[in-house]
């Protein structure tokens, strides 16, 4: 039995996670023979893809421009073996009374997110998009904090940025009907994957066989977490039990969707998005140039397993 630990992508597990959660908790990794052991990082330490290149992690899951990153400045062996999520979760996020209806609006307005130069770049280009003034937008640093609408209502700031549509977007006790929430892939934001899965270039050299079977056995879970959603909400209750039941339904409902691509596969990284998004971020100073993107990934494990 090989001892496989993964580190999930946020402070805590949320519904994004349930595929792996449902594929120990039904034995196929066990059936792989692999032991998984299912983690989150410590911020005091570094990111995910901090601890993979420390070989604290064999797995892990990441944002792809933090991957593209670190292998153009830093030149580290890390490479994405499968997509997580075919859509960006990232959102914009305001309430009712604070005159912003489109993204134009946001000029001269608070917006309060973590000012990295992606995300500095993403509300300048999102504004833009719409035809508003870029210049104009007041950043206010959440740092990784995030705002609710209940913060927005309360003055803390005019709009967010960066709230997932799937999970932060939820939370908060303000009226349904007061919420104003835009997906950024649908006001204009560049196509990216909003998670992928990554290892150590190392590992996929020394042990093929092991990072297939995991690839298999994670792509059964995801497909029995989004089919079956009653039993999937049983064992997430069970990790994150700190939750309401409806906020972790109603969560698996929006995000189940993007674990699989327009032809219904899962994990599948998709070529025409990470090359576009790599020129981009080099264009807005957030990567230091967008050569070797095609490095960066590889679907040679994954569809050798036959995943479909």
């Amino acid at each position: 039995m090989s001892h496989v630990r993964v580190m999930l992508d946020y402070f805590h597990p949320w519904p994004n996670s349930a595929g792996f959660y449902t594929a120990r908790e039904r034995g196929w990794y066990r059936s792989a023979g692999i032991d998984v052991e299912l983690v989150v990082q410590d911020p005091g330490r570094g990111d995910t893809l901090e601890y993979l290149s420390r070989h604290e992690a064999d797995f892990g899951i990441f944002p792809p421009n933090r991957l593209l990153a670190r292998r153009a400045a830093l030149h580290q062996p890390l490479i994405a073996v499968a997509a997580v999520n075919h859509r960006a979760l990232e959102a914009v996020q305001t309430v009712t009374g604070t005159g912003i209806s489109r993204p134009r609006d946001l000029a001269g307005r608070r917006i309060a997110y973590n000012p990295t130069p992606r995300g500095h770049a993403m509300v300048r280009h999102l504004v833009a998009a719409d035809g508003g003034d870029p210049d104009a937008v007041v950043t206010v640093d959440s740092g990784s904090r995030e705002l609710t609408v209940d913060d927005i209502a309360a003055g803390e700031a005019d709009a967010t940025f960066g709230n997932y549509w799937a999970w932060d977007a939820l939370r908060g006790d303000l009226p349904e009907e007061r919420r104003i929430t835009w997906p950024v892939d649908e006001i204009g934001a560049p196509r990216y994957h909003s998670y992928v899965l990554g290892t150590r270039e190392q590992l996929l050299d020394r042990n093929p066989g092991l990072v297939r079977a995991f690839l298999e056995a994670t792509a059964t879970g995801f497909r029995a977490a989004a089919a079956e959603r009653d039993r999937t909400l049983a064992v997430l209750e069970r990790v994150i039990p700190y939750f309401s039941r409806p906020l972790i339904a109603r969560s698996l409902d929006l995000i189940a969707p993007t674990w699989t691509d327009t032809d219904g596969r899962w994990g599948v990284i998709d070529e025409s998005r990470v090359g576009p998004y790599a020129h981009w971020l080099a264009q807005h100073g957030a990567i230091p140039q967008p050569e070797g993107w095609e490095r960066s990934f590889t679907n040679e494990l994954l569809l050798g397993t036959g995943v479909r």
